[in-house]
């Protein structure tokens, strides 16, 4: 292994790194840094995010810089402001030792007369993100025409939040002989059209294989009804009590519904999805990267360009749809040669999706078992036996308190003190423990449901008379819009996952369908006053009232005959006593009320 002396980096930028901790070269930065101050060649450089990339094109390009000339020579485009200030804040660390020279990040969100300023001034580096510098352009407050690197960072993410247009007006405007690298995590058809149509014959630089997944990252998965994610999330959080990471959600909605019950029970947890503002993100991310969250729920869009190290854990609260999605999640953790894991909290209908997944990313999920309450406590007692042993005695601070403590406590013998002082810290865990149910679905019915979805159609029309299964009504028929792939989207969508839909029987204002029984409670709950194109939307049990038959007097069922405001109060079922339940599970109803 090389030096970065041996790569070619001069004095002034070794001392730099050297107090930033760098030591010698990741894979990115051997094979990239001697290419670039060797040449002008291109570079397609295809890694995953934390393999190094920043330093791999940061340290040729501020050693190519000609300070005397106060002009823009390198432009680095990237998806997000974060990225943006990421980036032009590690090029200035680099650049500490090189007097005058100026780095300049421009992106939307922020006053843009005051990055107009920045720029009359003169720099050196132009980091932006597109949109914010096509405004620049717009303006004729910015000049390429000495630009003679452009590196485009995170290039599919890019063209995934619809930069393309910006992209090819930008390159289009910076001169022809230029030196131009491209980043990028997965290589989609759209980066290859990029690399013909604006690069010279690029030089491909690929760690690892595409689209493979990082290669310090263990993939497991959690087999849960949907009703049963967000107790498996928990225990999963309170089985690894230092965990650090990044919970993926679908939409906006559900981010914030399970950042919000994550506080609520007493995690460090926030949100951080495109409803906030620019200063509520900002205040989201400085607190995470503080670790006084430790839990960051965030959607895919608001995360693009997030560059967080250190990262134990990413958790998919169900898989994204796309494959270059779920490989970008995982490469947020196991950077710069650390180990990380990557879970899914699944339920059986993506099971397909997961072996898609592990076919491209070249890695198994290992299947995980969600950590009983037994388990959790003793991970817990031993995590705080662990803190109780490493916490620094300040002696000054509380010299004067302990007389009055030993006092008070001498009556105590050492293995009392020591219980009481576990029980203090412990035993609300352990009431809330103490009934835990099994939340794991046995791979042998994850299997057999599998299979169903093999059955022939005449088979799927007779399984609402099979045993398992509970008839429902809602609301909501042929008249209002309703179709078999639209109730199917919106139950699964307000669920947080994929649950088991048999027969659907569709009448002009409302339906009844059939769903699995242990499933059909969470389902009334999820759907409970949902707006469905401007009307709110009840679910109930069917009782034996069956579509298209009629009385014993010829007249349509009850339910046909009353006027749709009335339907739900007529039909409402008798309430039934429940059960006693857990106080994990009374936990959860409370969060769906």
């Amino acid at each position: 292994m090389k030096t970065f002396e041996e790569l070619g980096i001069n004095q002034e930028i070794l001392q730099a790194i050297a107090e930033l901790g760098f030591e010698s070269p990741m894979p990115v930065q051997e094979q990239v840094i001697p290419y670039l101050l060797g040449g002008d060649g291109d570079v397609v450089a295809l890694a995953q995010t934390g393999t190094g990339k920043t330093a791999a094109f940061g340290l040729p390009v501020i050693q190519r810089i000609e300070v005397s000339t106060p002009v823009p020579q390198a432009l680095v485009l990237c998806p997000t402001r974060e990225l943006c200030l990421q980036i032009s804040s590690d090029l200035s660390d680099y650049s500490k030792y090189i007097k005058g020279l100026r780095i300049q990040p421009v992106y939307g969100g922020s006053s843009i007369e005051s990055q107009i300023k920045s720029l009359k001034k003169g720099v050196h580096v132009i980091v932006a993100t597109p949109g914010r510098l096509i405004d620049l352009m717009n303006r004729k407050t910015v000049s390429l025409e000495h630009i003679r690197t452009v590196i485009m960072d995170e290039a599919d993410e890019m063209l995934n939040m619809g930069f393309s247009e910006s992209i090819n007006a930008i390159l289009a405007e910076v001169p022809e002989n230029r030196n131009t690298l491209l980043f990028s995590a997965t290589m989609p058809a759209e980066i290859a059209r990029i690399a013909k149509n604006y690069m010279h014959q690029p030089k491909e630089i690929v760690i690892g294989s595409k689209n493979e997944g990082a290669a310090n990252v263990k993939h497991i998965y959690f087999l849960v009804h949907a009703r049963d994610k967000y107790l498996a999330l928990k225990r999963i959080a309170d089985y690894h009590p230092n965990i650090y990471g990044i919970i993926f959600c679908r939409t906006r909605r559900e981010t914030q519904e399970i950042a919000d019950h994550l506080m609520q029970d007493g995690y460090n947890a926030d949100a951080l999805h495109g409803e906030l503002s620019q200063a509520q993100r900002d205040a989201v991310m400085q607190k995470f990267r503080m670790k006084n969250i430790r839990l960051l729920v965030a959607t895919d869009v608001a995360a693009r360009g997030l560059d967080v190290d250190n990262l134990t854990h990413v958790i998919n609260y169900g898989l994204p749809e796309d494959i270059e999605t779920y490989t970008h999640r995982s490469g947020r953790t196991g950077r710069a040669g650390k180990t990380g894991t990557s879970i899914a909290i699944i339920h059986t209908r993506e099971k397909g999706r997961m072996r898609d997944i592990e076919r491209i990313i070249g890695k198994k999920f290992e299947k995980g078992n969600i950590p009983s309450g037994r388990q959790i406590c003793e991970k817990q007692l031993f995590n705080l036996v662990d803190r109780i042993e490493k916490v620094e005695v300040n002696e000054a601070e509380i010299a004067s308190y302990l007389p009055s403590i030993f006092r008070k406590l001498e009556w105590l013998s050492e293995e009392d003190l020591i219980k009481r002082v576990v029980s203090l810290e412990f035993n609300r865990l352990l009431d809330y423990y103490r009934d835990a149910e099994e939340l794991d679905i046995p791979e042998e019915r994850s299997q057999k449901k599998e299979k169903k979805r093999g059955e022939s159609d005449e088979v799927k029309k007779s399984r609402g008379s099979q045993p398992g299964f509970a008839r429902l009504f809602i609301n909501l028929g042929k008249n209002d819009g309703l179709y078999p792939n639209t109730l199917i989207d919106m139950i699964n969508r307000n669920v947080g996952g994929h649950v088991l839909v048999g027969k659907i029987d569709l009448l002009p204002n409302f339906s009844f369908f059939d769903i699995e029984k242990r499933e059909a409670n969470y389902v009334i709950r999820s759907l409970k006053n949902i707006d469905f194109f401007g009307k709110r939307v009840f679910v109930e049990p069917a009782g034996d009232k069956v579509p298209g038959t009629t009385s014993s007097s010829g007249r349509k069922p009850f339910y046909e005959n009353v006027p749709r405001r009335e339907k739900r109060a007529a039909g409402a079922p008798v309430r039934k006593h429940r059960k006693p339940v857990s106080e994990e599970r009374r936990s959860r109803r409370s969060h769906k009320k």
